[in-house]
């Protein structure tokens, strides 16, 4: 739950995201290659709404049900809209892991390996974690990079960090495939570079969200943010 501003912060980020990951979101140990060889991927090429469509966009239905709150019936978890402690499903719901291992299966076909190094997360686990971030690097900072408990997107059983949590992983055939292909299958890269503002969450490029596939083809054809495309923020009150 990674974008850069400049070298030296992207030095600094790097540092500091190396520090933060759990065990649950070891390293994969892939060493960045030469940028001569291959150049860090980027998620599809952000558009403005006017862009997409010359229609007014139409008005989306916010509501929460039992303490989850959905947009047009998509369940959302972000910095503005938290989960009940209480919810717990578990693992990974099993729309968003059948759609996985439809993914892995096709992504090894094409020479790629894919692997979930951090699915489904409690709220106390991510009260842990967090916790531990910001003994680490402060709460500023690890409200960058980590979701406090209750706002993250993996105690929604629908969200999974793949292969790497590492910054070297943008620079990997493997990434390069996620960003190209997951809308197929569902999934839309969550947290694109240069978004920060709007996701609240620095450049990720292995966290994905499931979404169903007709609306990740149309989020991701959009060039926009869940939060764009559902007009709504994620920020925290205090």
């Amino acid at each position: 739950m990674y974008a850069r501003h400049g070298a030296g912060i992207l030095r600094q980020d790097r540092e500091r995201c190396s520090r933060h990951r759990q065990a649950g979101d070891s390293h994969s140990g892939i060493t960045p290659p030469s940028t001569t060889d291959i150049t860090p991927v980027t998620t599809p090429a952000v558009t403005t709404k006017a862009e997409v469509t010359t229609e007014p966009a139409p008005a989306h239905k916010i509501e929460q049900k039992d303490g989850i709150w959905y947009v047009d019936g998509v369940l959302i978890a972000n910095k503005s809209y938290p989960l009940p402690e209480d919810y717990n499903p578990g693992k990974l719901l099993p729309e968003a892991e059948e759609a996985f291992k439809k993914m892995q299966s096709d992504a090894a076909r094409d020479g790629i390996k894919l692997t979930i190094v951090s699915g489904f997360r409690s709220y106390n686990r991510q009260k842990n974690l967090y916790n531990s971030y910001v003994n680490k690097d402060g709460k500023a900072e690890a409200d960058r990079y980590s979701a406090r408990p209750g706002y993250s997107e993996h105690q929604s059983g629908l969200a999974m960090d793949l292969n790497s949590v590492d910054d070297s992983f943008a620079y990997t055939k493997e990434a390069k495939w996620i960003a190209e292909n997951c809308s197929k299958y569902g999934f839309i890269i969550r947290y694109p570079k240069g978004k920060e503002p709007i996701t609240g969450y620095i450049y990720e490029p292995w966290h994905v969200r499931y979404l169903g596939t007709e609306l990740a083809a149309k989020v991701t054809a959009s060039g926009l943010t869940l939060e764009e495309y559902f007009g709504i923020t994620s920020f925290y009150k205090d």
